[in-house]
């Protein structure tokens, strides 16, 4: 892929509205032809219409989520390259995503070159030169985030059962989840 689509389609999905639309205009200012969903119903519609050959789609789409589209973009032939954005990012999520066949999970906020760099397995040119890895254990909280995601998605995002697996109260667990992740 290009700097620039050249025609290629491209799904943009995300509930958030203004931000679809701008990542839409983006995306058509370098040369996509670009369809816009802000619910996985639209995305749904868009793909009867015309199969893309790119996405981007948020992980979580209103009260659905977008990982039930990446799989779906996946089994196409060919099949869709996908890209996954979202506000809430952890290891869980990005796994079980790349799983159903991302070829990249991205957090929010991002770039457009970003995304396109993803697309072609390339590192962005903004991202800096990687130091060599240190093994860095998480805090205690950071890793009761990422056990509590790892529960969620093993339970199907079901928070009743996800809460009675963890042995909380169900309020207890959603109280969790609104909040932002911890940073390693």
């Amino acid at each position: 892929m290009a700097a620039t689509g050249e025609g290629a389609a491209f799904l943009v999905v995300d509930d958030d509205e203004i931000f679809c639309s701008v990542l839409a205009r983006a995306l058509e200012r370098r040369g996509f032809a670009v369809t816009a969903a802000c619910s996985l119903a639209e995305a749904q519609q868009a793909l009867a219409r015309r199969q893309p050959e790119f996405a981007v789609v948020d992980l979580r789409i209103g009260s659905d989520s977008g990982l039930a589209l990446v799989r779906q973009l996946s089994a196409l032939t060919p099949p869709v390259r996908a890209v996954v954005l979202t506000g809430y990012g952890s290891i869980a999520t990005a796994v079980e995503a790349i799983k159903l066949g991302a070829v990249q999970y991205l957090t929010k906020p991002v770039e457009v070159d970003e995304i396109l760099a993803a697309l072609q397995g390339e590192r962005p040119a903004t991202a800096a030169v990687a130091a060599p890895a240190t093994p860095r254990s998480l805090s205690v909280r950071r890793a009761e985030w990422e056990h509590i995601q790892r529960v969620l998605a093993n339970h199907g995002g079901n928070i009743s059962a996800a809460a009675r697996a963890l042995g909380i109260h169900r309020r207890t667990l959603q109280r969790k989840l609104r909040k932002r992740p911890v940073r390693s």
